[in-house]
């Protein structure tokens, strides 16, 4: 870039108005929502996802994996269509809620000094500082977590409630007065989201992790698909302050892709989705023919 050229921060989009969490600082950038993209014309939708690329030159899409199956297909037919690695399409293993607050993140992070691809790649490396949960009313359709007969039965008795950890390590406890989970070894804030399930136990874990405070958001739309039941309530805890993330991001070892020749962090470029080639032992020498004499 050239010296005193204005820098357009990359995009970060979410795929519904529910995952543009609000702004946690005064330097947050604005999520860029593309709802309805599965309903729009085709050509409606490149031409909307054309224009974003060209206004900001690199475009981050964060989803669930309880994103609509037709989204997803839509996503990856219009980046396949533009031709384009400026489009990274991050999809990594948290609850929905999770999903915003890590798309959150990314918006904080883009009014930094970071290139396109080492925010982008940011993203795998801030998931294992997120602990991701619930309080679920019933675990009979919960495959996410690994669900044990016991807990199976106990959620057909009418009242149970169970306490969920889904990420970074699966956890599951019947809730109890004394019911504890394995919380993060750091500060974290924590959010909630209530869908149709009463329980005040999500506030109690948060004074158990003792986090600097407890904020409430509305339940994202994806939630109950992702966790087997409306009735829950979703929480999780993360990292708020911006300069903690940018020293995170900052601090770990970078590399360049090699085929889109990006700054990335980790060993897949989230934008053209490149390993490191391998590496090649040098060939043994070849021997010497023996040639019989013109």
């Amino acid at each position: 870039m050239k010296s005193g050229e204005l820098r357009v921060p990359t995009a970060i989009a979410v795929t519904s108005a529910d995952m543009a969490l609000p702004a946690q600082d005064e330097r947050t950038m604005p999520a860029v929502v593309l709802s309805g993209l599965d309903r729009k014309p085709l050509d409606h939708a490149l031409t909307e996802i054309h224009t974003l690329t060209e206004q900001y030159g690199y475009l981050v899409v964060v989803c669930s994996q309880a994103t609509p199956e037709p989204v997803v297909r839509r996503l990856h037919t219009l980046r396949s269509l533009l031709e384009s690695d400026r489009i990274a399409l991050f999809r990594p293993e948290l609850p929905p809620l999770g999903i915003a607050v890590l798309a959150r993140q990314l918006r904080q992070l883009a009014s930094c000094d970071l290139s396109p691809g080492l925010l982008a790649s940011a993203g795998r490396l801030l998931t294992h500082y997120i602990h991701a949960g619930a309080v679920l009313g019933s675990v009979a359709k919960l495959d996410r977590v690994p669900v044990g007969l016991k807990a199976h039965a106990r959620s057909w008795v009418p009242g149970s409630q169970f306490a969920v950890v889904a990420h970074p390590e699966p956890q599951l406890v019947k809730v109890t007065p004394d019911a504890t989970l394995k919380g993060p070894e750091f500060s974290t804030w924590m959010l909630v989201a209530k869908g149709q399930l009463q329980s005040e136990w999500a506030a109690g874990l948060g004074t158990q992790w003792s986090v600097h405070g407890l904020r409430e958001t509305p339940l994202p739309a994806e939630s109950p698909l992702w966790w087997g039941t409306g009735r829950l309530v979703e929480f999780c805890s993360y990292l708020a302050d911006l300069s903690v993330l940018y020293q995170l991001v900052t601090s770990v070892r970078q590399t360049t892709c090699h085929w889109c020749g990006l700054d990335v962090i980790g060993d897949r470029c989230v934008f053209c989705s490149a390993t490191p080639p391998p590496a090649h032992e040098p060939a043994a020498p070849r021997a010497l023919e023996q040639r019989a004499p013109a």
